[in-house]
């Protein structure tokens, strides 16, 4: 959360922009309510006047990560509306910068399913899903791209980038990002 925002956004924005700042931080179960209010310039009773709970504010948050994930591919799509390669390269680029971040924790999806053990959970649904539309953008394109078994590549690119996440928090391997990229273009450039 940038601070000069603070002031300009409305209480409710403000209070999303705090717990999503807090738990890509920190973690979901270690910020209190108190630190959400906190930082957002707010008081415990406005947030909760937004959001009954703080599973609601975690659904919000999430829904809104779901979404600006969507929103890149999206971009993409109309940046490089005949050009599956570029689109496919820029959602890696994508992930990439992510994972060159200062401070990377992870993926936050990886990390909210870690952090929430409870198979019902309304915010694993909603990564499933998340997860799934991903993987069919990341399928569509291999189609589109004319790779021999689409789903198969599909499958190892998003293995390769979920594993990627993993290894840059874990700090397992250097230079997580661009051995990637040269993974990914390895794979699709002579898929063979």
């Amino acid at each position: 959360m940038r601070p000069e925002r603070t002031p300009q956004l409305p209480p409710r924005e403000r209070i999303v922009d705090a717990a999503q700042a807090l738990f890509l931080e920190q973690g979901i179960t270690r910020v209190s309510v108190d630190a959400i209010a906190a930082l957002a310039a707010s008081t415990k009773m406005t947030l909760y006047r937004h959001f009954e709970n703080k599973d609601a504010l975690v659904l919000e948050w999430l829904e809104r990560l779901t979404e600006s994930y969507s929103e890149v591919l999206d971009r993409l799509s109309a940046e490089h509306p005949d050009a599956p390669r570029e689109q496919l390269l820029g959602f890696l680029s994508f992930i990439v910068e992510d994972l060159s971040r200062s401070g990377y924790r992870g993926c936050p999806f990886t990390n909210t399913l870690a952090e929430l053990p409870d198979a019902d959970h309304p915010a694993r649904a909603l990564i499933h899903a998340h997860k799934q539309r991903q993987f069919q953008r990341l399928a569509t394109l291999c189609a589109q791209l004319d790779l021999s078994d689409p789903q198969q590549m599909a499958e190892e690119l998003t293995l390769l980038m979920e594993g990627a996440q993993v290894v840059a928090q874990n700090k397992g391997i250097e230079h997580v990002g661009e051995r990637l990229t040269r993974m990914v273009l390895r794979r699709i450039d002579s898929p063979g």
